[in-house]
């Protein structure tokens, strides 16, 4: 005959955003327009400001659809239009008005704005090489340091979280920024560990004071499902 002790059953733990917290969906913006010599992209506080490519578009109506039934408190975008395109089809759905962070803007590149960074890596610039090898934005002429970068996106997404408890937000932002986010979240010896997020791709956060909690990066599922 069972004992009450021994019919008392231990399920394993389910992960609950703990009380207070802020669930931040960090999207990054459909692939932009390439670049070309000959037709250099606007600027934008000497950020180059490409549109969504017609596959970037795609993306965006992709994320929409992926997003709609999270139920999304608020939007936020940069001030660079890629990702206001991104977050367009999904502020529709939801009938949200993105709100403008503009320290969630991508890492500035210096004297390699303006399409040079893509012309440069693909044509394999000896300061490349040094750029992986030592994971810092900052070997590029003119580049805003890793530090100032780091601390204005953690100073950004604290700022979204104190204004977001116990919500979920979607951000609109970079692969630099993705990328250092979740260096910083993973607590990485290598600041480069999480770039290559893939565009119109959802990394998942969790903000709970000073502790992030990394819940998914570079999910892309929603890329290869046919839109229906």
């Amino acid at each position: 005959m069972s004992t009450p002790e021994q019919e008392i059953e231990y399920r394993q733990f389910r992960f609950s955003p703990p009380p207070g917290s802020t669930e931040i969906f960090l999207v990054r913006h459909g692939e932009s327009a390439p670049a070309r010599g000959d037709a250099p992209f606007d600027l934008v506080d000497g950020q180059a400001d490409p549109d969504l490519a017609p596959e970037g578009r795609d993306h965006a109506q992709r994320v929409a659809v992926r997003l709609a039934g999270e139920r999304i408190d608020a939007i936020y975008v940069t001030t660079l239009r890629r990702t206001v395109q991104t977050a367009a089809p999904l502020a529709e759905k939801l009938g949200l008005t993105p709100v403008v962070e503009p320290d969630l803007r991508e890492i500035h590149l210096g004297d390699w704005e303006n399409g040079l960074f893509r012309k440069y890596t693909s044509e394999g610039h000896p300061i490349v090489e040094r750029l992986w090898t030592e994971q810092r934005w900052d070997v590029i002429p003119g580049a805003e340091s890793d530090e100032r970068f780091g601390a204005r996106l953690r100073g950004a997404l604290t700022r979204i979280a104190a204004a977001h408890p116990d919500q979920r937000v979607a951000v609109f932002t970079h692969g630099g920024v993705i990328g250092e986010v979740f260096a910083q979240a993973g607590r990485s010896v290598e600041r480069f560990a999480f770039l290559g997020a893939d565009n119109g791709s959802i990394s998942h956060l969790v903000l709970h004071g000073d502790n992030w909690i990394v819940r998914r990066f570079n999910d892309t599922a929603h890329l290869a499902t046919p839109l229906g």
